[in-house]
Formats: C-alpha cells, sequence, structure tokens
C-alpha cells in the first residue's frame, strides 16, 4: 500500500513539474503558433494540443524539454497550416489575419515584435511552411541555426538557406515600415479624411500603389475585392462617406503591435480598420470586418 502511495504522489509530483515547464513555455508557444498560422483562434488550439501531447509523453525520454515543446508545436503548425491554406480557398473574398490583441500582450512571448504586423504576415502567406518556420524561429525568437535545424530535421546550411530565401522575399515586397507613432499618425488623418470623404488629402496620404483590402467572408456590403491604386481607392472612401460612418463609433485598440481603429455600433463592435504604413505614406488599408475574427480584441471606452 505504502509503495502504492509513493507512485502516486511521485506521478503527481511529476505532473505538475511537467505543468510548470509548460506555463513557463507557453507564451513562447503561443508566439510561435500564431506567427505561423496568423490566427489567435488556431493557435490557442494548437498550444492545447501540445499540452494534452506533454501531459501523455514519456518525460522521461526529454533531455530538453524546452526544445521538445518548441517542436512539437512548430511540427504542429506547420501541418495545420498546410490544411489551413485549403481552407482559405473556399473563404469569400479576401483572407487577413486574424487580429491578437497586444495592448496587454495576451501570451505572445516574443523577445522582438519581427513577424507580428499585418504586413508581415500577409507575406508570409507566400513563403514555404518550412521557410516561414525558420524565419519565425530565427528573426521573432532568435533560435540558432543549429536549433532551428533540429526542429526542423533538417541541416544547418539549408536552415540558413531557407532564412535567407524569406528574408530576401519579405524584403522584396515590402518598403520599411514606418515607426508605431508614424502609423498612429497616418491612421488618424486618414479617419479624419475618410469620414469626410476628403479626396485630396486622402490621395496625400496613400502611396501610389496603396490597396484596400477587406475581410468580411461574404459579410453583406463588404468588398469582395482589394481595390488598387491612390485615386481608385480615395474615390471608393468617397462613394461611402455618405452612409458607411454613420452611427459608428471609432475607439482605439493595439493589434499586431500597431494602433486600429475599432469601429463601434450600438456598443457592439462591428470591426476593425488599420492601415499598414511606410516612410511614403499609407501602402494598405486593412478593413477586418468578419465577426468571428475579432471577439478576442478589447477596446478602450
Amino acid at each position: 500500500m505504502s509503495l502504492e502511495i509513493e507512485t502516486e504522489h511521485s506521478d503527481a509530483d511529476d505532473l505538475e513539474a511537467a505543468a510548470g515547464v509548460f506555463k513557463q513555455m507557453r507564451p513562447r508557444l503561443f508566439g510561435i503558433a500564431y506567427r505561423m498560422l496568423s490566427s489567435a483562434t488556431e493557435a490557442e488550439d494548437l498550444v492545447q494540443e501540445v499540452w494534452l501531447r506533454w501531459q501523455t509523453y514519456d518525460r522521461s525520454t526529454v533531455s530538453d524539454p524546452e526544445a521538445f515543446l518548441a517542436t512539437i508545436t512548430t511540427r504542429l503548425a506547420i501541418n495545420v497550416l498546410k490544411s489551413a491554406r485549403t481552407r482559405r480557398e473556399t473563404y469569400i473574398g479576401p483572407w487577413l489575419p486574424e487580429p491578437v490583441d497586444t495592448s496587454a500582450d495576451p501570451y505572445l512571448g516574443a523577445e522582438r515584435d519581427e513577424a507580428l504586423e499585418f504586413a508581415t504576415l500577409m507575406l508570409m502567406e507566400k513563403l514555404t511552411t518550412n521557410e516561414r518556420a525558420a524565419f519565425v524561429l530565427r528573426e521573432a525568437f532568435d533560435y540558432s541555426y543549429a536549433q532551428i535545424a533540429g526542429i526542423l530535421s533538417s541541416t544547418e546550411p539549408s536552415v540558413r538557406q531557407l532564412v535567407s530565401r524569406a528574408r530576401k522575399h519579405l524584403a522584396g515586397e515590402r518598403r520599411t515600415p514606418a515607426s508605431a507613432a508614424e502609423q498612429r499618425d497616418l491612421l488618424t488623418a486618414f479617419l479624419a479624411a475618410a469620414r469626410t470623404g476628403d479626396l485630396a488629402a486622402l490621395e496625400k496620404l496613400f502611396t501610389p500603389d496603396v490597396a484596400s483590402i477587406s475581410d468580411g467572408n461574404g459579410r453583406t456590403r463588404v468588398s469582395r475585392r482589394p481595390v488598387v491604386g491612390a485615386n481608385r481607392v480615395a474615390k471608393f472612401l468617397l462613394a461611402i462617406s455618405g452612409w458607411f460612418w454613420n452611427g459608428l463609433d471609432v475607439r482605439w485598440t493595439t493589434v499586431n503591435g500597431r494602433t486600429s481603429a475599432a469601429l463601434c455600433q450600438n456598443g457592439e463592435m462591428y470591426g476593425l480598420l488599420t492601415v499598414s504604413a511606410t516612410a511614403e505614406g499609407i501602402d494598405q488599408v486593412l478593413w477586418l470586418v468578419n465577426p468571428e475574427k475579432n471577439t478576442a480584441v478589447t477596446v478602450q471606452a
């Protein structure tokens, strides 16, 4: 009987220790999963799956729990991302990343802000799954090439190539981003001009190739195609200024490390509006109006 009690105590102590390790790693695991999947909901589900696997795994065989948990998270994320890309083919209209509320920094656990902004997440959709994983692990969490090679079951030279290709792809498609303060100033100016339909003021804020992208997954009165070009986007905003802003209350929030406007109607959130900006001006106007994607975002009163 005493042996059974000792065994039970030993098992309980072991599980408590395992829970402690997981709790400490959880912010980083969520940060990896979110940057891989661009979805806070899917990242939460994935981290929960990692916990279930960690509970039932023979932990006596694990010499480095942190490396083990990061490996499981990354490999699961690669699998989920492959299936997610297939699911997104049936999405109605443009698909944008699901925002994550960084005003309280919930479970992001990143040492850096890399691979968190919408513009970067959108560009990373074009990378291969292994390029994306290697880039996230290296740029956001500063894993060594040797560590990443172990996680991806690859070699160090191959990982260096993956990271290099990812960097070149992202650098080749995006100008230098504006600072967080500059982005907020541009968003504030944009809102003022958009609500009044000031065509000239809007065009001055935009880069020539600016795109207005709306994610509504079929929601009524939401554009299902991007509007591209400074003049076209300005005219689009002028066209909707007479009705869209009626009854909307604009409040501030912080998602993905940048300021966003929460558009509230009758006390409920209609959607999020933010801009991606560079030194040349606003290059993307992003409308996140799929209700399923904004549930976790907190809004200032």
